[in-house]
């Protein structure tokens, strides 16, 4: 999610990820750790709540140490779905990293726990995560900054607020860096719903913008310095609003007939 999906008087995102956990079966803990303000994981329990989740929970993470207590763990053992907060993503990162509760939540996932995450929530899904860079268009080695996520998925990297705060350039820098990745930049009150299948679909009233790194055919990240402009010839990008999807596998995309 992009980041602001609570803001709506329909959130339909977030309705979206109850029902995937279950409706009225959904149990969920939630991960605010990325911010101090614990009024934010208490908004997000009182929303769940309102939309029929059986059982909504914070789970209190603040340091390392708290990741290796019993109380945190517990919390996680009957879930449906685990959702991540937003903040700051090297507190999710420095935090969580390495701990019993971050395995714990691969574990999880891999055994189809649905896991969730809005602005540096969704950030640190994915095994490459973007900790933090520069607004603007175009590519510079110093446009982005990378650090270790949680590793639920290995071929994407997610950047948020995306049109709102101009991170075309530092998401670009990500994938020239990394070609191996595809790109996925999520605007706000937007979401990707990444499906077994490896591929995705675009819910909410943003866009997501996908940058396909895979046929580049010039690239000048390697010898650039500092805020040199980076060349990158033959990258290739989508822009998908609600209802189109996207096969991570085969980089296709796919977008509705329009409704007449």
């Amino acid at each position: 999610m992009g980041g602001a999906v609570s803001k709506r008087k329909n959130p339909v995102i977030l309705q979206n990820f109850v029902d995937e956990c279950g409706g009225e079966n959904a149990v969920i803990p939630i991960i605010a750790t990325a911010t101090k303000v614990q009024e934010i994981g208490e908004q997000y329990v009182k929303l769940f709540k309102k939309m029929g989740a059986k059982k909504v929970s914070i789970v209190n993470i603040q340091k390392r140490s708290d990741c290796l207590k019993e109380e945190s763990l517990s919390k996680f053992l009957k879930a449906t779905g685990i959702f991540i907060t937003g903040g700051n993503q090297l507190r999710l990162s420095t935090i969580l990293g390495g701990t019993p509760v971050a395995q714990l939540i691969r574990r999880l996932n891999a055994d189809g726990v649905h896991v969730a995450g809005t602005s540096a929530g969704a950030a640190i899904l994915s095994e490459h995560m973007i900790s933090g860079g520069r607004s603007g268009e175009t590519p510079t080695p110093r446009s982005v900054s990378l650090t270790p996520g949680l590793g639920l998925t290995n071929s994407v990297v997610i950047d948020q607020h995306f049109r709102q705060r101009d991170r075309l350039g530092r998401l670009l820098a990500a994938v020239a860096y990394n070609p191996f990745l595809i790109g996925i930049g999520i605007d706000e009150d937007t979401a990707v719903f990444i499906k077994h299948d490896h591929t995705f679909e675009v819910v909410g009233s943003g866009a997501v913008t996908v940058v396909d790194p895979s046929h580049i055919k010039h690239s000048t990240m390697s010898i650039a310095r500092g805020s040199d402009a980076v060349n990158l010839v033959d990258i290739k990008l989508h822009v998908l609003a609600e209802g189109a999807s996207y096969n991570l596998d085969t980089k296709e995309a796919v977008v509705p007939e329009p409704q007449q």
